[in-house]
């Protein structure tokens, strides 16, 4: 189904994998790592996007809720309104522990407070 942006309601996990992330400046950030659905309610928990580092090492891995995202075509990647400051700053962790466990909620709300992110949960 296409939507007012001429995007359609869904997308492959595949093809967000590897996007880029830009600021609003326009400056890459990053990539989309992974993507970690909530099992029980079938959601998209967050987007893992990978910031710095050079060739894995020192490489931060932040868990960003999908409303933060937007992808903007001509960017050909995602924008979030964020400065380097507010997502250095923010919850980060190694890809496995993000993506392990189930149901980790705390990192969830913890992840959603600091973004101010709707929560699809409630």
């Amino acid at each position: 189904m296409a939507m007012t942006t001429g995007h359609t309601g869904a997308i492959r996990a595949t093809k967000v994998i590897g996007t880029s992330v830009y600021n609003p400046s326009g400056d890459k950030i990053g990539k989309v790592e992974d993507v970690v659905l909530d099992k029980t309610s079938n959601n998209i928990m967050f987007a893992v996007v990978g910031f710095g580092g050079f060739l894995g090492m020192n490489e931060k891995f932040h868990p960003l809720p999908w409303s933060t995202l937007d992808y903007q075509k001509g960017h050909d990647g995602y924008v979030v309104n964020m400065t380097k400051e507010q997502l250095q700053a923010a919850p980060s962790d190694g890809i496995n522990e993000l993506t392990r466990g189930d149901g980790n909620s705390a990192l969830r709300d913890e992840v959603y407070d600091y973004y101010k992110a709707p929560r699809y949960w409630q």
